[in-house]
């Protein structure tokens, strides 16, 4: 009898545990389903909050990129050239990749060996280190804009007769910074003309063909 009497009381005690902590039995379970139902939420939340960013960052960057186009108008070889740009493009980038001018060469991209050499205003830069835009209006010759038709550059007649390259891949900035040297004034003597051709460099080592093929052009005033 003491032992029927003692097991309703315990299970009675235990249910009445349960009851307290979470009510009933069915709340119980009620109670586990949303802890767990919380703990996915919590795993999977962060995901889908990123997500959900990454879309609205690249929804509110492609019109930002897209204000970064200019309008620019390049004078090149003679011919007007309305443009819509990146801001950040380099003279060298738009020559190469928007207007197909291939000739002059990406080098170092430094600035440092010249292949990019290219004529503003009569004057020689470095187009990998000058932004297009900034070239608003100016006369710029490349090297597809030193012959006349058919009709070769003295300079560059000068470079064949010598066999001033090898390559080839330096030789467009070289004739451009030679005809820009000669105009200059700096091609007294041949300490001169390396000085000042120092800037475009010769992987090659063509220097004395390039030397003597600018001296021809002085000498016969083919500048």
């Amino acid at each position: 009898m003491s032992s029927e009497s003692e097991e309703p009381v315990g299970s009675e005690a235990s249910e009445t545990n349960e009851l307290a902590i979470v009510g009933s039995l069915e709340t119980r379970r009620k109670f586990i389903k949303q802890v767990a139902g919380t703990s996915a939420a919590l795993a999977i939340g962060p995901h889908l909050v990123g997500s959900a960013s990454l879309d609205q960052a690249t929804s509110t960057t492609t019109p930002a990129g897209m204000s970064d186009l200019l309008k620019v108008n390049l004078k090149i070889n003679g011919k007007s050239h309305a443009l819509d740009v990146d801001s950040r493009m380099t003279l060298l980038d738009v020559l190469r990749e928007t207007l197909q001018l291939t000739g002059s060469k990406r080098g170092c991209d430094h600035g440092q060996c010249g292949a990019c050499t290219v004529l503003v205003n009569g004057r020689r830069i470095n187009s990998c280190l000058t932004l297009a835009v900034m070239h608003e209006g100016d006369e710029i010759t490349t090297i597809e804009g030193l012959a006349s038709g058919d009709e070769l550059h003295p300079v560059q007649a000068a470079f064949i007769e010598h066999d001033g390259f090898q390559c080839g891949y330096c030789t467009p900035g070289q004739i451009c910074s030679a005809v820009a040297l000669l105009h200059e004034g700096h091609a007294n003597n041949d300490d001169e003309i390396r000085e000042w051709m120092s800037g475009n460099l010769c992987r090659c080592g063509a220097y004395p063909n390039i030397l003597a093929a600018i001296k021809e052009a002085k000498t016969k005033g083919r500048a």
